[in-house]
Formats: C-alpha cells, sequence, structure tokens
C-alpha cells in the first residue's frame, strides 16, 4: 500500500468489481423477467458470457505480452463500459429484448476474455516480484469485499429505481479503472521489454505449461479444485436447499460464511511471504481434507461454521497459485500463461455444475461435497508426485528463488 500506482488501481478494482456484481444481479433478474422466469434463458446468457474466456483468453494473454498493459486495460475497460451502458439505455428506454442481452453478453465475454489475462499480469508490474503475493492477497481481499456489498446495492437499485439505473452504475464504474491507470506514474512502474512479434506463440506459452512442472501442476491442481471442489454456487445452493431444508435465507448465510473466511485467507495472503509449490500442496491437502470433511456435518450450524476454514483454505490456493505462477513464469510468456489461469479458474465451471448436480440428485448434496474433496485429494497427491519426479531428474527446482526489491515508491 505504500505504492501508489497500487493504491490507484486497488481503488479501481474496488469501485468496478462492486459495479461487476451489481450489473450481475441486475442481469440476472432482468432476464428471468423477460422470459417469465426462464431458467433455460438464464443458462444461455451465462454461456455465452463465459464461452469467449475459454476461446479468447489465450489472446488476450498474447496481447498482453506484446503491448502496453496500461493502453489494453484502458481499451478493454472502456468496451465494458459502454457495453453497460448501451444495457441501461435500452433498458431505461424499454427497448430491451432478450436477444439485446445475448449479444451484449457476448461483447462483454470477448472484452473480458482481454482483459483478465492482462489484469492478472499487470499486477507484476505494479508491485515488482516480490511484493506480488501481498498485491494477489489485496486484491483477493478486495474482490471478496466487492461481492459482499455489490449484490446487495444492485438489489437495492432494481427495487428502487429498476433494473436500468444499476446498469449506468456500473458503466460509471469502469471509469474508476481507466482514471487509475492513466494516473499512474510510468517511472514507478516495473515495466519489462514486449515480446515481439513471432509465429505460434500462443503454443509456445502451452508448450512452457506443459515442460515446466511447477507451472503445469499448478494449474492441474487449480482446474480441478475450481471444476469440482469451488463451485460454490451448486454446492452450497444444493445443501441449502436439499440437505438441510433452509431456503434462500439459508442460502445467503452459507454464502456469507465462505465471504469471512475468503476475506481472512485474503488477508493472511497478504501479510504471508513468497510462494512456495510445498505450502501449495499443504494448503491444498488441508482444503481437501476441509471439504470432505464438511460432507457429514452433522446440522445447519456445524455446516455454516466449517464453512469459514473451508473459505480461507480455498482463497488460499488459488492466491498461492497465482503468486506462484507469476513469479516463476518468465515475463515473456506471462500474459499467455496466466491466460491459462483465468481458464483454470472458470472455465471448468460448466463442465463441474452439471456432474455434481446429477451426484446431488442421485446421491444427496453431501456426495457431492464428498466427491469434491476425494478428487482433489487426489490431485493434490499426482501434482506432488509430478513435482517431485521432476526435480530428482534435475528438471526444475520447487520453488522459486528469494527476490530483492529494487522498486521506486
Amino acid at each position: 500500500m505504500r505504492l501508489r500506482n497500487y493504491r490507484l488501481f486497488l481503488a479501481g478494482q474496488l469501485l468496478s468489481v462492486s459495479g461487476t456484481w451489481i450489473q450481475r444481479v441486475a442481469q440476472d433478474w432482468l432476464v428471468l423477467d423477460l422470459t417469465n422466469g426462464s431458467g433455460v434463458a438464464l443458462g444461455l446468457v451465462s454461456a455465452i458470457q463465459y464461452t469467449p474466456m475459454m476461446l479468447l483468453s489465450s489472446w488476450g494473454g498474447l496481447l498482453a505480452d506484446r503491448y502496453s498493459k496500461r493502453l489494453l486495460l484502458i481499451i478493454t475497460q472502456s468496451l465494458l463500459a459502454l457495453t453497460a451502458a448501451a444495457l441501461g439505455f435500452l433498458a431505461l428506454t424499454g427497448q430491451l429484448t432478450l436477444m439485446d442481452v445475448y449479444v451484449l453478453a457476448g461483447v462483454m465475454g470477448i472484452a473480458t476474455a482481454l482483459d483478465n489475462p492482462t489484469r492478472q499480469s499487470f499486477l507484476i508490474e505494479l508491485v515488482g516480484r516480490d511484493r506480488l503475493p501481498a498485491a494477489v492477497g489485496l486484491n483477493s481481499a478486495t474482490f471478496n469485499v466487492s461481492r459482499m456489498i455489490g449484490p446487495a446495492i444492485g438489489g437495492a437499485l432494481i427495487v428502487l429505481v429498476g433494473a436500468g439505473p444499476a446498469f449506468l452504475v456500473n458503466a460509471v464504474s469502469f471509469l474508476a479503472v481507466i482514471a487509475s491507470v492513466a494516473l499512474m506514474r510510468r517511472e514507478s512502474l516495473f515495466i519489462e521489454p514486449p515480446t515481439l512479434p513471432a509465429r505460434r506463440q500462443i503454443r509456445a506459452g502451452w508448450a512452457y505449461i506443459l515442460q515446466d512442472r511447477r507451472v503445469g501442476a499448478t494449474l492441474g491442481l487449480v482446474f480441478v479444485t475450481s471444476t469440482f471442489a469451488m463451485n460454490w454456487p451448486v454446492l452450497l445452493a444444493l445443501s441449502a436447499r436439499g440437505r438441510y431444508d433452509t431456503g434462500v435465507q439459508g442460502y445467503g448465510f452459507l454464502l456469507t460464511a465462505l465471504a469471512v473466511g475468503s476475506m481472512a485467507g485474503a488477508l493472511f495472503s497478504a501479510w504471508r511471504g513468497g510462494p512456495r509449490f510445498s505450502y501449495l500442496v499443504f494448503v491444498t491437502a488441508l482444503f481437501a481434507i476441509t471439504e470432505l470433511a464438511s460432507a457429514f456435518m452433522p446440522s445447519y450450524g456445524w455446516f455454516v461454521t466449517i464453512l469459514v476454514p473451508l473459505g480461507f483454505l480455498a482463497l488460499s490456493v488459488n492466491t498461492t497459485a497465482n503468486s506462484l505462477i507469476q513469479v516463476v513464469t518468465p515475463y515473456e510468456l506471462r500474459g499467455r500463461v496466466m491466460s491459462a489461469f483465468v481458464i483454470a479458474t472458470a472455465g471448468g465451471t460448466p463442465l463441474g455444475g452439471p456432474i455434481l448436480g446429477y451426484l446431488s440428485e442421485r446421491f444427496g448434496p453431501a456426495a457431492a461435497l464428498a466427491f469434491g474433496g476425494s478428487i482433489s485429494v487426489l490431485v493434490t497427491c499426482a501434482a506432488a508426485i509430478a513435482v517431485r519426479s521432476a526435480v530428482r531428474t534435475g528438471r526444475k527446482a520447487v520453488d522459486p528463488p528469494e527476490p530483492k526489491d529494487t522498486g521506486e515508491m
């Protein structure tokens, strides 16, 4: 927080991510209103918005490696602001149709696919290599604060003034990021030379992931745990409804307990030292065991209680993985490798949801939690064995060397 550029960035992120959550609530509500409660239409909007992340994130990472990340962020945030403004204008004038929502959701998905790898890899330019874990932790804390206040504001806006103004609030929130990036001091950034254009550069990024066992194993851990063990909307909604019969209010308490643990995990990650693969394996194993234990909680109260450490450990897994990948990856490949991290954290959600839903219907919500915990234990063991084997053959060291800080305030 002593770095001016990072303070600007964090403030912009707090406002922008809160606006994104406001729009998410408004968009879901509006789709249900336009379709008389169609769950299929709601799922289709989500698929349209998230599919570009799978298809285009690698291209976004390549652009982040080649060009100024500040300029790319201004472009993507401007596109997102215009999309939100268009939704708000059409909703206020009564001209918004379901097809408009589909098209604008697709545009927003494309902009997000280009924005996420750029924003992730921009952190190390803001704070330098040794402060990166703290920056990732504080970013995660900001995300969790936004996740708590954004939906509440969005719900209030819908009740008071309707969905249109909620979209416009989100459009204005993107201006905070644009302003924060524009006001940064270039001489205080840790800028590294851009990657020169060449053939097969996206393939080179994936080749590096396969070559470096630390990065490949870390991405594998993140993908499996995010897909099957951290698919919270499915796991917690089914637990509240089918296991404890607490209704929507009980579901809200579960999300709150998870957010409290996540906030604590984010602050701990910001305080903790540099990332270590050995620590990632340790904390992922603890997370898997805790999720297994949650499947056997005898009452709703005990389940709420265990979600606090579960949220703490889940956030610790993601922030440690994020920091480790950025620290060990060569700067000329960082954007492309971080695009793979974006795919690993979000891309498996559509795959895991139906599987976990089937297990819950067939065997109960506790079985879905037990499955998520069990498969996380297996992938943790596999990742540890793979990296240990690489160390024995002399291919890669497990942990990055301790960096020295040379940055300006």
